[in-house]
C-alpha cells in the first residue's frame, strides 16, 4: 500500500500520461484516506488539549488535499487509460451521483489486456520484470 503511495506521490506526481493499474489506484486511495483519517484525530486530539480553534486545526488537512489534489487526479487518469478511455473522462464525476457511480464503474473494471493507445499493459509488463 505504501509502495503504491510513493510510486503516484513520488515517481508520477503529474503524469497524466501512460495506465495505472486498479490496485496502484486504489491503494493510493485507500493510503490516503487513512492518512487524512488519522492526521484529523491527531489534530483533533491536540486541538482539543491545547484548546486552539477549529479552523486552526483544518488548516493542515486542507494542505494535504491541495498538495495530493494533483497526484491523485493524475492517478485517475490514468486509471481510465487502463480501460482504454479518455482522461477527459473524469469530468464525468462532474454530474452529481450518475457521474460519481459511472467513474466507481470504470475505475473498478478490469483494464485493457495487452497494449493499448495509452501504453503497455502495466499488470503484464509487471509479471515479466
Amino acid at each position: 500500500m505504501i509502495d503504491n503511495f510513493k510510486k503516484v506521490v513520488c515517481d508520477n506526481y503529474a503524469n497524466f500520461s501512460g495506465r495505472a493499474r486498479r490496485s496502484e489506484y486504489w491503494m493510493y486511495l485507500l493510503a490516503y484516506w487513512i492518512i487524512s483519517v488519522v492526521l484529523g484525530i491527531v489534530l483533533g486530539v491536540v486541538g482539543g488539549i491545547l484548546g486552539l480553534d477549529e479552523q486552526l486545526i483544518s488548516v493542515p488537512i486542507y494542505v494535504l488535499g491541495i498538495a495530493l489534489l494533483l497526484p491523485s487526479l493524475a492517478v485517475a487518469v490514468r486509471r481510465l487509460h487502463d480501460t482504454d478511455k479518455s482522461g477527459w473522462y473524469i469530468l464525468v464525476t462532474l454530474i452529481p451521483l450518475i457521474g460519481g457511480i459511472l467513474f466507481l464503474v470504470w475505475a473498478v473494471s478490469e483494464g485493457t489486456a495487452g497494449p493499448n493507445k495509452y501504453g503497455e499493459d502495466p499488470k503484464r509488463s509487471k509479471l515479466f520484470d
